[in-house]
């Protein structure tokens, strides 16, 4: 299968207890619930982006156990190109423990696993998959050194590249110029360029070699930043939140969708936006992420 979009991608498995209040050392609570649910920023686009149409094809490295058979499954379900997903045989999948208590707050400890071990290499193995892809995208939850050999081989092929910086941290100057599109929240835009406003930390990364700076913005939408071009704001969507969980992720794989269909960029900001507010309507990130007729229908009155 030829795949327009190739996704670097983290793959996690969430177990979330929800409890009264946060435990004291050496404390027992009974939880009054608990889930089992798919999770990776990396993952979770590649869903986003299946779903909005695009043709997917993943480069990943989970663990052996079932943990990992349930990744291969769910992409497997979803239709997203699995044949340069590496196993670690023996070794643990990506897990998320995650604690939810009654005022909404949590607790998270974050175990990588296997999917520490992605390396150029394994990115090099798939160097024909990311020839023929129209967009590669990755995060921070993947070793930046598979990251960036990934971008070097979609800058040799004209490949575009997008990164979503999350979770954010400070990265090498060899990868700035190699960032086609750029996708943090506010926080992470600030925390990134060290800047105490948005127009002034997005000029501050366009500097630094960005191609394009887009910034989610929650309810208030999104803001482009391209070098020598007034910002482009594209408004967002009030809705009654069940659960943020992924909106990222889905702004991010929809967005990607989006470039690979070579839509133009006010067209592709406000499907990603649509997709991000639609996916906050369900608990979880998957469960909620849209199809593309649903976002189509959404947007038809407009």
């Amino acid at each position: 299968m030829a795949v327009d979009v190739v996704c670097v991608a983290s793959w996690n498995v969430d177990l979330i207890a929800h409890i009264a209040q946060p435990l004291q050392r050496g404390q027992t609570q009974m939880a009054q619930g608990f889930e089992r649910l798919p999770g990776g920023k990396g993952s979770n686009a590649a869903i986003a982006a299946a779903r909005q149409g695009a043709q997917v094809g993943l480069i990943a490295r989970i663990g052996g156990d079932d943990f990992g058979q349930m990744g291969l499954d769910l992409w497997a379900h979803e239709g997203i190109d699995r044949q340069h997903v590496v196993r670690g045989d023996g070794e643990t999948n990506g897990t998320a423990l995650i604690l939810v208590y009654a005022d909404g707050d949590n607790s998270i400890a974050v175990y990588p696993g296997a999917g520490a071990g992605l390396t150029a290499d394994h990115v090099q193995a798939a160097s024909d998959m990311i020839a023929q892809a129209r967009v590669v995208m990755a995060s921070c939850e993947v070793p930046l050194a598979a990251t960036l050999a990934a971008f070097k081989l979609a800058r040799a092929h004209g490949v575009r590249t997008l990164l979503n910086p999350a979770p954010a941290m400070p990265l090498p100057d060899a990868l700035w110029p190699l960032v086609d599109v750029l996708t943090p929240n506010e926080g992470e835009l600030l925390m990134l360029a060290d800047a105490p406003d948005i127009e002034t930390a997005a000029q501050r990364l366009l500097q630094r070699g960005v191609g394009a700076l887009v910034v989610t913005l929650g309810e208030r939408g999104c803001a482009l930043f391209q070098p020598g071009t007034a910002p482009l704001h594209v408004p967002g969507h009030a809705m009654q939140v069940v659960d943020t969980i992924g909106a990222g992720d889905t702004f991010t794989g929809s967005l990607a969708a989006q470039l690979a269909r070579q839509s133009p960029w006010p067209q592709a900001l406000q499907w990603a936006n649509a997709a991000a507010a639609l996916s906050t309507q369900a608990h979880g990130a998957v469960t909620a992420m849209p199809s593309h007729a649903r976002v189509q229908a959404w947007l038809a009155p407009e």
